[in-house]
């Protein structure tokens, strides 16, 4: 799987490496001491890569799994939890946890190994459900926001709609059409052999194939658009959105300070979520977009390292989802402490949020938080 050849895994790997080292040496006139400093350096490539993508790969996977499991045991086992922003928040975990499975084991393997080890039907698996679990992790919190937009701007309206019969659907919705618009993956990626004359050496890659489809090109825009920026521009308008209706209420009329703390606390958490995805997927989805457009190219130490960044960056959003959306949240905090330590000792802490209250329809419904 190589950087230039394929979805979100977006791997640099050495066989990838080999591949490119091929090319440019059959396309160059290069004299031996040019040849010999330059797989010096590519070896160099190699060996920082064999130790830096373990690691730092290690620490999300393990992370990413127990955080997003953690969350999802914490709200099923608790029944006060069964609301629809947390089944919402479940799913996000779901998602995640997924992504973190499929996504972060096999990335790290193509970068530290010169051969695809599982065939060519893993393959495209592999990278079908790479882009599923992307798509369903990232719009699951489109419907997070419209779930907020709904709960603080249209509180009393929106009674009707937010509830777990239509959250499900929703949910259910989502993954039918996430799993649907995402099966050309599956037959756009295949094994490719290839040979290197110079250290006579096969190697096999998993790798994005042009098609008379879909090329290379309009995927990557297409993906770029689709899992980046139009996501961005929902929840940044929502968000805005709601954080005007929010401040706007509190003009000419005097709060408490419960409801100013509630006020800014809900603020605050909006912005660090439309800046926590914006910052942690722009720096992999730029590197995909110039990859796909001819104008990047993985042919020194630096922009390996800043490949690596930019992995380890848009992976470390499905370790801290459960973080913005569940832990920073009362409720969930004091689900979480109580599952953890067996015991009420938070069972009088205080909330920064309005009390939840009893919906028409008979389902416990906070601001969305």
């Amino acid at each position: 799987m190589n950087l230039s050849n394929i979805t979100l895994t977006l791997p640099s790997n050495s066989s990838w490496l080999e591949s490119q080292l091929e090319l440019t040496t059959a396309s160059s006139n290069l004299d031996n001491s040019t040849l010999s400093s330059f797989y010096a350096e590519a070896e160099a490539i190699r060996a920082t890569v064999r130790w830096v993508v373990p690691f730092f790969f290690g620490i999300i996977a393990i992370s990413g799994f127990f955080g997003n499991l953690l969350v999802i045991l914490v709200v099923l086992l608790n029944k006060n939890m069964h609301s629809t922003t947390n089944l919402l928040i479940v799913n996000l975990a779901a998602a995640d946890l997924l992504f973190v499975i499929f996504c972060v084991p096999f990335t790290a393997i193509d970068y530290v190994t010169q051969h695809w080890p599982f065939g060519k039907m893993w393959c495209r698996s592999v990278q079908y459900l790479i882009v599923v679990t992307a798509y369903a992790s990232i719009y699951t919190l489109v419907l997070m926001s419209i779930d907020r937009f709904l709960a603080v701007v249209h509180p009393i309206r929106s009674r009707m709609l937010r509830t777990e019969h239509i959250t499900k659907i929703a949910i259910f919705t989502l993954w039918t059409v996430v799993l649907t618009v995402s099966m050309p993956v599956t037959f756009a990626h295949d094994v490719v052999v290839d040979y290197d004359n110079q250290t006579n050496v096969t190697y096999a890659m998993c790798r994005y194939i042009d098609n008379d489809v879909l090329d290379l090109s309009t995927f990557q825009v297409s993906f770029f658009i689709s899992s980046y920026l139009l996501p961005l521009m929902v929840i940044s308008g929502l968000y805005v959105r709601m954080i005007m209706r929010l401040w706007h209420q509190g003009t000419g009329v005097r709060m408490s300070k419960e409801s100013q703390r509630g006020r800014k606390r809900v603020t605050r958490l909006v912005v660090v979520v439309v800046i926590a995805f914006a910052s942690l997927w722009l720096p992999v989805q730029l590197i995909l977009l110039l990859k796909a457009l001819d104008m990047y190219e993985i042919n020194s130490m630096f922009n390996v390292i800043l490949q690596i960044v930019a992995h380890t960056m848009a992976y470390t959003s499905s370790c801290i989802n459960p973080l913005l959306y569940a832990f920073l949240s009362d409720n969930f905090r004091k689900a979480f402490y109580k599952a953890i330590n067996c015991s009420n000792r938070y069972h009088n802490y205080t909330s920064d949020l309005p009390p939840p209250r009893k919906t028409s329809c008979g389902r416990t419904s906070t601001t969305g938080l």
